[in-house]
């Protein structure tokens, strides 16, 4: 999810196993997990990578996350108060020092921190559940991408998102997600 793995990367059972101390049964069923989230894919050889994701795949992901998150975001809007537009705050100030400390990782992890603290305000785990399910699917290709673009800044659209929330401003909070959740992607894609 947070960009570890390079796009196509091979993993292998006894590395899993090794990586994390457990025995091949957990490290299979972890496996097969991921599979069937489509975060890892099997080949028919028995091959396990991560996905390299094609732009048709990936204009796929940014229009779920665009829906999804897009509505997250607004039914968090009557539960935000001051106290969560701090800590949002707070986490994109974490984004902007991974940024300048060029931590790819780092970024994608607080990227990821900033938009799931806002959402759990929606109070919709179904929602958060499938929209955690795609950025298991971008992780890798997060990584690929904030390589490509070599990021100098945090993301414009995060101050918009806390200057919407602070104001109560639905349909700002609304574009200021959707273009912050597909912009990058977007260029990916291409």
């Amino acid at each position: 999810m947070y960009g570890r793995i390079a796009p196509g990367e091979a993993l292998t059972l006894r590395g899993i196993g090794k990586e994390f101390d457990v025995s091949m049964t957990p490290a299979r069923e972890a496996v097969r997990r991921l599979v069937a989230e489509g975060a890892l894919f099997l080949s028919n050889s028995g091959r396990v990578s991560t996905p390299e994701l094609t732009s048709e795949r990936l204009e796929e992901l940014a229009a779920l996350r665009a829906l999804l998150e897009v509505e997250l975001a607004s039914r968090a809007l009557p539960r935000a108060h001051m106290a969560l537009i701090d800590r949002l705050t707070a986490i994109n100030g974490n984004v902007a020092d991974a940024v300048s400390r060029r931590d790819a990782v780092g970024y994608i992890q607080s990227n990821l921190e900033f938009h799931r603290t806002l959402y759990l305000r929606a109070q919709a785990p179904a929602m958060l559940a499938m929209a955690e399910t795609v950025w298991l699917q971008l992780g890798p290709t997060m990584r690929a991408l904030y390589g490509r673009l070599r990021k100098t800044e945090p993301p414009h659209y995060h101050r918009l998102i806390i200057a919407a929330l602070r104001a109560g401003d639905e349909p700002g909070l609304r574009l200021a997600v959707r273009s912050d959740v597909t912009q990058g992607l977007r260029l990916l894609a291409r």
